[in-house]
């Protein structure tokens, strides 16, 4: 992506309007996804692998592994590689890029397809912001775990720590009375332990990460935040020329004098092994 010079409305940047025309994410909002958002997760994918010390030995399931990043980077650790994705042409993306991707239901993978039966490690890095029932999803994830495997939890750190906080708040100003998730409902303390309970899962550590959203310009930070799924919702009650708009106005506070765009954010993870 070119570096260019930010100013003014979205009229100026019209793909960032006109590809939030349709709900979920379709064909423009996925590419965006897969050529703008997903890298900037890299650090929180990598400090897993790296304390699991994923490699030859390791399987993993991806849940709602979208293009597949994450997925790429542990096969190039020698891992054996699966995922499940519930979006067909995130999924597309992912299978593109040589990936056993199959589909999957979005509250309960255990009833999608998957290439075995069970794995070593599960991982849920993106799902869970912005799922409606995650001890659901968590409680699948642990279903498709060998015992004695691990699942890992992801969200969003405390709110304080992530400046694209004030940027995800338009996502819940814009979407009325609908049913948009909070993307920070998971970031208190105990917030992702309480999702194992009953899920025959025992606590084995945790972390925090950081992961700069850094975007070459404005326009290219309005589609990459569209991209994760977490407007949807306001799109679909205000227009996505509003939400673009206000988009680009919340993170002005962000551009830096070439035009780019960066916020400092912190992810949390929580690794469980399932006992039973």
């Amino acid at each position: 992506m070119a570096s260019a010079q930010a100013t003014g409305t979205t009229a100026q940047h019209p793909r960032a309007a006109d590809r939030t025309a349709t709900h979920g994410p379709g064909p423009g909002r996925a590419r965006d996804w897969a050529e703008i958002q997903e890298r900037m997760l890299v650090p929180l994918y990598e400090a897993v692998y790296d304390r699991l010390e994923v490699g030859p030995a390791t399987s993993v399931l991806g849940l709602g592994c979208r293009s597949g990043l994450a997925l790429l980077l542990a096969s190039g650790r020698g891992a054996q590689v699966a995922g499940q994705e519930p979006h067909a042409e995130l999924r597309q993306l992912a299978r593109d890029r040589r990936l056993r991707v199959g589909a999957a239901d979005r509250t309960s993978p255990a009833t999608g397809d998957v290439p075995r039966t069970a794995y070593s490690l599960v991982t849920v890095f993106e799902q869970l912001p912005g799922a409606a029932e995650p001890g659901r999803l968590v409680a699948g994830a642990a279903g498709l775990t060998l015992v004695g495997g691990h699942v890992v939890l992801a969200a969003w750190g405390p709110p304080e720590r992530c400046e694209s906080a004030a940027v995800l708040d338009v996502a819940r100003r814009r979407a009325g009375r609908t049913t948009a998730r909070d993307p920070f409902a998971l970031s208190s303390p105990g917030g992702l332990e309480d999702l194992l309970l009953g899920a025959g899962l025992r606590p084995a550590g945790s972390g925090r990460v950081s992961c700069p959203f850094a975007y070459a310009d404005l326009d290219s930070a309005v589609r990459g935040l569209l991209s994760t799924g977490l407007y949807d919702a306001a799109v679909e009650f205000s227009g996505g020329s509003l939400v673009a708009k206000e988009l680009e106005e919340a993170l002005h506070p962000y551009l830096l004098p070439g035009g780019a765009v960066r916020m400092a954010n912190v992810f949390r993870y929580v690794i469980a092994e399932r006992i039973r």
